[in-house]
């Protein structure tokens, strides 16, 4: 992706300078509120803390907090242009925490290029936060800090430069490995550069299961042999007895390579002389050692992945610092060592064997995406990453015995997940009902479309629901091929041979208590712009006889109005000012007077206010029926398919009419 100067310039300048920003969390709007959040009433959580200190992580930030640190000595490629220059690096790395997995960070630039400074430094900083992300700091200086402060600290300490890179490309490997039907044990590894990302990358490939004596590591003098002398004590951890003296005489044989270095040192007649079948990680940015188009016209056999996004196999630390950091904290772990390393990278290689959501597919403008040579670690942006590296971390953590407190993996993969969304979060408490429950018929009239093909394997696949899929046989099939799908235990249909054509028109003819079996207890607000009679407007008229109604007929029903809708969300509204209110909290059921407030209402949630929305629900038909529309993704589609399932249940206890 071409990204011109001015662009990147304004984008950093418009608006508030600067990416990230500090906000309250707790209402801050009145006098009260004040005292509750300073003084006199901050001294009762002050005074819990004094007496029990893990009481820091119920009663402040410290456990969703990262210190993102550097002296900007080694920036992004860009050098050692000093603490300052490197902020903006710093700010979009807190960006990216937030991001993926809902961290805070605040970024400290340290004005010094001394590592003691650094050390002592990030020590001072431990009652404040409850990690620490080293960044873009030289080596070998990178690896005496973070050696010093793991030692020190009961914190989580974390150089992303060395681990991040170590961690993604490791998960790629293994997957890399298996497509090429090679072992760990004998493949012959070489690396190109000897720097941070180099050195904590080859030992985390021997505790992969690489030998020590099969990986050749080259700085910019040449191949790292025994017989230099010029080697700090952790480039002398990889020095080899070898008549290889440049990188060209390393990579003979080689079935690896791996550039940890500057870009266009390889050349195609370097890969030439590497062993059938090799492994090409050329992830220098944002020039590749060699590009991804001259390693494939020198070796057609090779499996290749670079650290950009515009070419398979991105191999990009955001899978792994914001997810690796979520389950340390969320179990206050005290440190990150090499078990829960080693499971954020099994779990990175295991998720990218799973079918791929058609929402990834789209985010990246890909048709196809399966595991094979050209996908061999999972996207940058595919949320799933968050609900498998985390917990894989986490309870590595326990495992291992550095964790403060034990979690219970799958709800902490639920509460993970309720990270992702509202939405996200009611989805899977249907799915779970409906898993529970015998499967459910659902009959999917567009059978041949590749996303309904998808929709009905995930669904199948999870116990969800049992899909019969309507149209020809034989080009769902094809088309099923084509996307990479099993039509195995799903049920086809041509309806146009079928006898009873004419009863599924029939049959297709009436739903009430709908957010009650959503798993809600519903509080109903019925909207207009007054709030319960402070405006005398006809419209405002017509919502309170439809509200004295519904008190009539539902009288144990939570409902209420006319209100304004802020009135209506907001509690502490609701209840300092109208506590005569019906509603026993915010409404969760909003009824707006007309269908042009609602649809207004409802788009602008969507596109502008970042809702995941989840429709259109038919309610009112005597059995479940629902509508995809047509612009609906695979992952709309099973959730409209959950909704139908847990609809039918519901249909299937009630008495006929």
């Amino acid at each position: 992706m071409s990204i011109r100067r001015q662009e990147a310039l304004d984008y950093h300048s418009q608006g508030r300078p600067g990416k990230i920003q500090v906000s309250p969390t707790k209402p801050f709007k009145n006098q009260h509120d004040l005292s509750l959040a300073y003084t006199p009433g901050v001294a009762e959580p002050c005074r819990e803390i004094a007496q029990r200190p893990e009481e820091a992580y119920t009663y402040i930030a410290k456990g969703n907090l990262v210190a993102v640190v550097t002296n900007g000595t080694a920036v992004l490629g860009l050098g050692n242009i000093g603490p300052l220059a490197g902020k903006p690096v710093m700010e979009g790395k807190g960006i990216l925490f937030k991001a993926f997995a809902d961290i805070d960070v605040f970024d400290l630039e340290v004005g010094s290029e001394d590592p003691e400074d650094v050390i002592r430094f990030c020590q001072l900083l431990e009652p404040t936060v409850g990690g620490i992300n080293l960044e873009d700091i030289r080596s070998p200086d990178c690896f005496y800090i973070e050696e010093k402060l793991r030692e020190t600290l009961s914190i989580p300490v974390f150089h992303d430069d060395q681990h991040g890179t170590a961690i993604i490309s490791g998960a790629a490997l293994l997957n890399a490995l298996e497509l090429v039907a090679k072992d760990l044990g004998t493949v012959q590894v070489v690396f190109a550069g000897a720097g941070a990302a180099a050195i904590a990358t080859a030992e985390h490939y021997v505790r992969l299961g690489v030998k020590r004596d099969h990986i050749l590591m080259c700085d910019h003098e040449g191949v790292i042999s025994s017989e230099r002398t010029d080697l700090d004590r952790y480039k002398s951890r990889f020095a080899r007895k070898t008549k290889a003296r440049t990188l060209a005489q390393a990579l003979q044989d080689a079935d690896v390579f791996v550039g940890l270095s500057v870009g266009g040192i390889v050349s195609g007649d370097m890969l030439r002389g590497m062993a059938p079948r090799p492994i090409v990680f050329a992830l220098a940015n944002p020039t590749p050692e060699i590009m991804p188009e001259e390693a494939r016209q020198a070796r057609s056999d090779a499996i290749i992945a670079t650290g950009r996004s515009d070419f398979p196999n991105q191999v990009n630390n955001v899978l792994g610092f914001p997810f690796i950091f979520r389950g340390a904290l969320d179990v206050r772990a005290k440190k990150i060592n090499g078990e829960m390393e080693m499971a954020a990278t099994r779990a990175l290689a295991a998720l990218a064997k799973e079918e791929v959501p058609d929402s990834v597919m789209r985010a990246y403008g890909l048709e196809r995406l399966r595991f094979g040579p050209d996908y061999v670690i999972p996207k940058p942006f595919d949320p799933r990453v968050l609900l498998w590296v985390a917990p894989a971390v986490a309870w590595a953590a326990v495992g291992s015995g550095v964790a403060g407190r034990v979690i219970d993996v799958d709800e902490y993969r639920a509460q993970l997940d309720a990270r992702l969304g509202r939405a996200r979060e009611i989805m899977r408490g249907l799915s779970s009902r409906a898993q529970q429950q015998e499967a459910q018929r659902i009959v999917f009239p567009e059978g041949e479309d590749p996303r309904i093909l998808k929709a009905a394997r995930i669904l199948a696949d999870e116990g969800i629901a049992a899909p019969i899929l309507l149209g020809d046989p034989d080009v769902m099939r094809r088309q099923a091929d084509d996307a990479g799908v099993t039509l195995e235990d799903i049920a086809l249909a041509n309806p146009r041979t079928s006898a009873h054509l004419d009863g599924f028109a029939q049959e297709l003819w009436a739903t009430a208590e709908f957010v009650g079996r959503l798993g809600i207890e519903p509080r109903v607000a019925l909207l207009s712009f007054s709030n319960f009679g402070s405006v005398r407007h006809p419209a405002a008229e017509k919502v309170q006889q439809a509200v004295s109604l519904l008190h009539e007929r539902e009288p144990a029903l939570q409902a209420d109005g006319e209100m304004q809708a802020d009135t209506a969300v907001v509690e502490r509204i609701l209840k300092k000012t109208y506590p005569f209110s019906r509603l026993r909290g915010a409404a969760n059921v909003l009824i707006f007077p007309n269908l042009d407030a609602a649809n207004i209402a409802y788009k602008l949630l969507d596109r502008v206010g970042g809702a995941q929305a989840i429709g259109p629900i038919l309610v009112g038909m005597a059995q479940p029926v629902h509508v995809l529309q047509r612009g609906s993704e695979v992952n709309d589609i099973v959730n409209m398919a959950v909704i139908a399932a847990v609809d039918a249940l519901e249909h299937g206890r009630r008495p006929p009419a």
